[in-house]
């Protein structure tokens, strides 16, 4: 069984990929992401924001940098930031709840300033 940090490795992976099956395949059925704009469960729920953070991350010139990644037990976190044509991401952060290699629980915030 895959591991926390097997787990984030791949997703971390699969998005910088554009793999969006990848990422969605990451979560268990049912899982939560809480987001400033409000929870989204399952993967058909997380669908469309993935589809659109690959289609703004495929944009030329975007950058993303992981600052920290740290996993206790069933628990992840990220430190990020990055640019894309649209937006600078100043300081983002996921933290993840991984239970038997899939998961189940993530919320997401940051400072995104759009360019323009």
């Amino acid at each position: 069984m895959a591991t926390t940090k097997d787990v984030l490795d791949n997703h971390l992976k699969c998005f910088g990929a554009g793999d969006l099956q990848g990422i969605l395949s990451d979560f268990a059925p049912g899982a939560v992401l809480l987001t400033p704009d409000g929870p989204l469960v399952g993967a058909d729920a997380m669908k469309p924001m993935y589809q659109a953070l690959i289609a703004e991350f495929a944009q030329p010139g975007s950058s993303f940098h992981l600052k920290v990644q740290s996993v206790v037990d069933h628990y992840g976190y990220i430190l990020w930031t990055a640019e894309t044509a649209d937006n600078v991401y100043e300081l983002a952060t996921d933290t993840f709840v991984v239970r038997d290699g899939k998961i189940v629980a993530q919320s997401f915030t940051g400072k995104i300033t759009p360019k323009g």
